[in-house]
């Protein structure tokens, strides 16, 4: 069912080209994961996230070992509560634990948000320079590495993505124009023409 999927898409992807595209019906691949991994900005992006990530998980494991210790003094004294302490605090435990759970669930819920919204603006560039580098090859579609089973490596575009990414978006640097950049990234010789 998804392979038809995807080649409904395809087919489709063909038909929105133009005719010498479609002619051509040349199709390459590009891996986006690998390219996100290994643009500047996705980097810094994903080094952002890994320290964000490192403080939630040191503020989780500070409360999980509050819990244990709670669980464990709980465990050390129940033989002599009362019934009624013994309920008591067997619900304290239980709500600490529900509290734990919940903020476990919270902190990758946020750091899911989090992922998205630092990749998104990578994902939506990157598709923009897919777009141009497979109407400069002549390719008629482009595929993502995730749904094929076999693909010649001739056909993958990752790395030309990466190498107009860095070039177009460095870290820090105010947007580019995309107007006759396209051509002077073609021929790197030829940019003080404009060729």
């Amino acid at each position: 069912m998804r392979n038809a999927a995807l080649s409904l898409v395809a087919v489709l992807a063909l038909g929105a080209l133009p005719a010498r595209a479609r002619a051509e019906g040349r199709i390459a691949f590009v891996d986006l994961q690998r390219a996100l991994n290994s643009v500047d900005e996705g980097k810094i992006a994903k080094d952002s996230l890994k320290r964000e990530f490192d403080q939630k998980q040191k503020l989780l494991d500070e409360k999980k070992v509050e819990f244990d210790r709670l669980r464990q003094d709980f465990e050390k004294q129940a033989s002599v509560m009362s019934d009624e302490a013994r309920k008591q605090k067997q619900g304290e435990l239980e709500r600490k634990g529900m509290e734990l759970q919940s903020f476990f669930v919270q902190l990758q819920k946020e750091l899911s948000e989090r992922e998205r919204e630092a990749t998104r603006g990578i994902f939506d560039k990157m598709h923009a320079l897919v777009r141009e580098i497979a109407e400069q090859e002549g390719v008629a579609a482009v595929v993502g590495s995730e749904a094929l089973v076999y693909a010649d490596p001739s056909l993958d575009l990752t790395n030309e993505l990466v190498r107009k990414y860095n070039a177009r978006h460095k870290p820090g640097a105010a947007p580019a124009k995309n107007g006759g950049e396209k051509k002077a990234e073609k021929k790197p010789a030829a940019k003080k023409d404009g060729k």
